[in-house]
């Protein structure tokens, strides 16, 4: 009896001491990052049976299990991958927001000084210093574009860094998982079977840390290791060996880089869409859905702002009395090479429809029989056939084949605007050079005795002009009805019916006559000299500002600018909201969380009190069966 009760007390002493051990485990880590909570586990030993019954006979430590909840934990891993994507995100949209919104840097504001500018030469044609202050806006107009873009570069630039390092933590965390996975399981087998609690917990914080920098799925295994998936479900880690990610050029666009699978030596480009959550997927998410975008949309406005103002231009006549020229350089479409190609075709892509632009890009592909373009922003997909010849027109685009052959699978990235406002310019510091008087001139013979009127006549679009616009033009009434035209190219034979009102059109130029005709009347359409004070084609310059230009004539150059400043507002708004409620989500499940997993401080000291009570309750039972013993000693002497 007296061995049973010295082995029943010893047992309780050691399973306090675990305890307690365990508790002041606890409280160390209590402020350890992913650590969770952790306590003994004990089994009564089998009692001794004897004739009063079942004598116990202390207590077995079995174990020390954590306290540890698999599915609060996998929820706290996907709210804080969404957290983690949409705080970058937002951090970056930001950066474009206050960008583009503002009421000083911004371009609303510099186009509008040029075209006021343009207002004031239309009032003061023959003034050489309002002349020269259209180009000096002019001049700003574009230094406002090229900062935007270049700023635009700037973060697409440090995006790349940013990429780079989000790909190199996530390699560095594969790498420790795979070795904690070989630690584990070297732990669990010489521990026969029991956990290692705390590489358990280091190898969770990992793949918590990972999955900020990617949303990644993981699989328990049998013998402890875990297994890490990304993607579209391609390995990361499996048991011992991770596998690896890299940076590499992307093979559609050579000015950025996509994230590719690295396994047996083997480099395999990924959907980039599928590297979803974390910094990573924001950094992807961002550069793809809202700053390239962004770039394009600038550049359709530099390019519709350019094409306008030098098509208006080569209506006009200048202050030299020639027929005006570009002002602003307009950037051709950009196209890039599939760096996988194997024809050896070259591609041209020039824009013949401003208004037709879009701001997505578009991918051009030959599959060996036909030709597609796909516009990337919405997957719209355009059957060529199996030629490019007649060249194709796509959006306001003419794609055609320079050089060369293209081979089944090659493809070609077409950036009809991205270059557009890093590489607008003002093409002449020439005051003389602004078209600010029409080319042709109307008159009436002073001989007409009817009250037929002629209109001062306007020069048709789009430039360039007909080369016969200022060839001396005279329309000679036969009857009240019918006219004769001398000097049209090509040469209109026999009478024309008149109709008051009504356009007439020769040589490039419109006009109409009004009123009632007498034969013999003449009107005359001539070349527009000594014209210094003519600002008719001023007028129309500025008037340009008010015209729906872009977006199939649905909206203005300042409109498509304001339009871009919405989206990005809006988009900012959005993942400042959501970003804000996903915080706030991530809060209360790790509240959630720690609740049953985490250290309390106050539940850990209430247990001290509590094993140390049993610890010296068991020692105090020990003392007793001592004392016991000793009497019974006693009484053999």
């Amino acid at each position: 009896m007296g061995s049973n009760i010295f082995s029943a007390s010893l047992s309780g002493m050691n399973a306090a001491q675990y305890a307690l051990t365990t508790t002041e485990h606890n409280i160390a880590n209590a402020n350890t990052p992913g650590y969770t909570r952790q306590e003994v586990l004990v089994n009564s030993r089998p009692a001794q049976a004897s004739g009063a019954g079942f004598l116990g006979q202390g207590v077995d430590v079995v174990g020390v299990r954590r306290i540890y909840d698999q599915f609060l934990t996998t929820q706290v891993r996907q709210e804080q991958s969404q957290a983690s994507y949409l705080s970058t995100y937002m951090t970056a949209m930001k950066q474009i927001d206050n960008m583009v919104a503002d009421p000083n840097a911004g371009v609303s504001p510099a186009m509008q000084s040029f075209f006021d500018a343009v207002n004031g030469m239309a009032n003061s044609p023959d003034s050489v210093p309002a002349r020269q202050t259209v180009l000096s806006n002019a001049q700003a107009a574009v230094n406002r574009f090229q900062s935007l873009d270049q700023r635009l570069t700037d973060i697409s630039n440090t995006l790349t860094g940013q990429i780079s390092g989000s790909v190199q933590n996530i390699n560095t965390y594969a790498t420790q998982i795979a070795t904690l996975n070989g630690n584990i399981k070297r732990a669990i087998a010489s521990g026969q079977g029991q956990q290692p609690n705390d590489l358990l917990d280091q190898r969770d914080q990992l793949i918590n840390q990972m999955n900020k920098e990617m949303k990644v799925s993981v699989q328990q295994q049998t013998d402890g290791s875990m297994n890490v998936f990304i993607g579209t479900g391609q390995a990361l880690v499996i048991d011992e060996q991770a596998m690896g990610l890299q940076v590499v050029q992307s093979p559609s666009d050579p000015s950025k880089v996509d994230v590719a699978y690295t396994n047996n030596g083997k480099t395999i480009t990924m959907q980039q869409s599928s590297l979803q959550g974390g910094n990573l997927g924001a950094y992807l998410a961002f550069r793809d859905q809202s700053l390239e975008p962004a770039r394009n949309s600038l550049g359709r406005v530099a390019l519709g702002l350019a094409a306008s103002i030098n098509g208006q231009n080569q209506l006009g006549l200048d202050l030299n009395g020639a027929l005006g020229g570009n002002i602003l350089n307009a950037a051709p479409p950009r196209v890039d090479k599939g760096v996988l190609n194997t024809g050896t075709a070259g591609i041209s892509a020039t824009i013949t429809n401003v208004s037709a632009l879009t701001t997505s890009d578009y991918q051009l592909k030959f599959d060996g029989a036909n030709y597609t373009v796909t516009r990337l922003s919405d997957n719209t997909v355009t059957n060529l056939g199996a030629t490019l010849v007649p060249a194709p027109v796509v959006d306001g685009v003419t794609i055609g084949l320079a050089s060369g052959a293209m081979n089944a699978g090659d493809s070609f990235l077409i950036r009809p605007t991205a270059n557009a406002a890093r590489d607008i310019a003002l093409l002449t510091n020439d005051p003389n050079k602004l078209a600010a008087a029409a080319p042709i001139r109307t008159s009436a013979a002073l001989t007409n005795i009817g009250t037929a009127k002629i209109s001062a006549g306007t020069v048709n679009a789009p430039a360039p002009v007909n080369p016969s616009l200022q060839a001396p033009v005279s329309i000679t009434f036969t009857s009240p009805t019918t006219f004769t035209v001398a000097g049209a190219v090509p040469a209109v034979a026999g009478p024309v019916t008149y109709t008051p009102g009504q356009n007439i059109t020769y040589n490039g130029w419109t006009a109409q006559i009004s009123g009632t005709a007498v034969a013999g009347d003449v009107f005359n359409v001539a070349p527009n000299t000594s014209a210094t004070g003519d600002n008719r084609n001023a007028l129309l310059m500025a008037g340009l500002q008010n015209q729906n230009l872009l977006a199939n004539g649905t909206t203005s150059l300042q409109g498509a600018y304001s339009q871009l400043v919405g989206s990005v507002g809006a988009k900012t708004s959005e993942l400042t909201v959501t970003s804000l409620a996903q915080d706030s989500m991530v809060t209360q499940t790790v509240g959630m969380q720690q609740s049953v997993s985490g250290v309390n401080l106050d539940e850990e000291a209430a247990n001290l009190l509590r094993y140390q009570k049993a610890y010296q309750a068991a020692a105090k039972a020990m003392q007793i069966a001592n004392t016991m013993f000793d009497s019974l000693l006693t009484l053999g002497r």
